[in-house]
């Protein structure tokens, strides 16, 4: 049986790019640490929120890396000389990934009560009409 995609039916030409991001997405779509929100907070903006208790600042990494927002976090071991009886708080390393669709930007980001959040807008392109002349031949 031959695997049906985008790049390969007729009447969608040049969406080999578009096969790709579907592929990268299903990779990134099976991580679940830590939790995340996905808001829209308008038309054309965007907030995903993570749940990084006891991450501080220097703790996280937000990066833009060929159109995936990349978010990464590793905590320094400071149980040093403490001895757990339970530890049931997560303290291990993490990267999240999410594909950025072309003209969404990162606006800004910022770390509240044990949440990161990650601002993006999407810019407006303007409307463009091209008129094609036709030549003899």
């Amino acid at each position: 049986m031959t695997k049906l995609t985008f790049g390969s039916h007729p009447f969608l030409l040049g969406f080999e790019q578009l096969d790709r991001l579907v592929e990268r997405t299903a990779k990134t779509a099976t991580e679940g640490y830590p939790p995340f929100n996905i808001e829209q907070s308008s038309d054309n903006a965007y907030r995903i929120t993570l749940a990084v208790a006891g991450f501080r600042e220097g703790d996280l990494a937000i990066t833009v890396e060929d159109r995936q927002l990349v978010i990464r976090g590793r905590q320094e071991d400071d149980g040093e000389g403490r001895v757990f009886l339970h530890r049931g708080i997560a303290a291990r390393a993490f990267q999240r990934s999410f594909v950025l669709a072309e003209g969404v930007e990162v606006a800004g980001a910022k770390l509240e009560n044990g949440l990161l959040h990650v601002d993006l807008v999407r810019a407006t392109p303007e409307p463009v009409v091209q008129t094609i002349r036709i030549t003899k031949a």
